[in-house]
């Protein structure tokens, strides 16, 4: 394979390096890799305990990127979980692509069982291979998008469903519908027929929105009604220079508010260095654009927890 092809499926590993397919020289992402041999990956300054969490009520915890662990009465499920130490390529015996800057805030092994994956798009930093191995299990299942379910071993869970934008389905005690978003899904170059996702889970009165990964779009407005979502998990970063494929934190609130989210877990930062912002900006540049209402954000680092009764 030559080198400029290695390089095309590589900066797809990411949603943030993955407009390098077309933009971006080869050489730049190989010394970016080449800078990440040597660098350390830090632990998260909170390790978050699910197991004290009760069977009642909204409990979430950001492990990292976009993978959030939240139990909702009762009811557990972990949205787009990336536990490798890199996300990209998976050549089974190591992985090419982009390294951590954080470790997962709970390793896969010390999670809880989950009872549903969420799958918001087929990009490698969202839906890593390894790590859904890891979650394979008989008692869990998956909802994934349209036309992405054939990178899973779809034998190894109890049930795996693909959703279309407006499409809902019943996961045990939880609603959960797909709403459109400003993406894109291709995995590699070639597949752009793959879907992308944002959702709204709903059990009885509760409601939490996985904002998945997105541009700046007026379509959190649909997914508004008469009800409040009482927690919103919304990507805030690598606008830099992606703007086109990923909302700047001002956007993210802008998009929070139109959809009625009442409470915020801002993630899509802190993680991995897919944008060339600086590292803290995003999450400062958010609070900035909650003025005087910043206590809505409920998370700004990596292994915080949520509660809301």
């Amino acid at each position: 394979m030559k080198r400029r092809k290695i390089f095309g499926f590589a900066a797809a590993a990411t949603g943030g390096l993955a407009f390098a397919v077309y933009r971006q020289a080869p050489s730049s992402f190989w010394r970016h890799l080449a800078n990440d041999i040597t660098r350390e990956v830090n632990k998260p300054a909170t390790m978050p305990d699910p197991r004290r969490w009760p069977d009642t009520g909204i409990h979430a915890a950001w492990l990292g990127h976009s993978t959030v662990l939240v139990k909702i009465d009762g009811t557990t499920l972990i949205t787009d979980p990336v536990f490798s130490r890199r996300a990209g390529i998976d050549l089974y015996i190591a992985t090419l692509g982009i390294k951590r800057l954080v470790d997962p805030a709970i390793p896969p092994e010390r999670l809880p069982k989950i009872d549903l994956v969420l799958l918001s798009h087929a990009h490698m930093d969202h839906f890593d291979l390894p790590s859904l191995r890891r979650l394979e299990s008989e008692g869990t299942r998956v909802i994934t998008a349209h036309a992405t379910s054939d990178l899973l071993r779809t034998d190894r869970y109890a049930r795996v469903d693909e959703l279309r934008w407006g499409q809902s389905i019943q996961a045990g005690p939880l609603r959960v519908q797909a709403f459109q978003v400003n993406h894109w899904g291709a995995r590699i170059r070639s597949d752009t027929y793959r879907g992308y996702n944002g959702y709204v889970i709903e059990s009885g009165k509760r409601r939490v929105l996985f904002g998945g990964d997105t541009a700046m779009t007026g379509t959190f407005r649909t997914v508004r009604s008469s009800r409040p979502i009482d927690l919103g998990i919304m990507p805030i970063g690598a606008y830099n220079p992606w703007i086109r494929a990923h909302c700047n934190p001002e956007q993210a609130m802008k998009m929070v508010n139109e959809a009625g989210v009442e409470s915020i877990v801002p993630v899509h930062h802190k993680t991995f260095m897919l944008g060339r912002e600086p590292v803290q900006e995003p999450i400062e540049r958010f609070l900035s654009a909650a003025g005087r209402a910043e206590d809505r954000v409920l998370v700004r680092d990596i292994g915080q927890e949520v509660h809301l009764a």
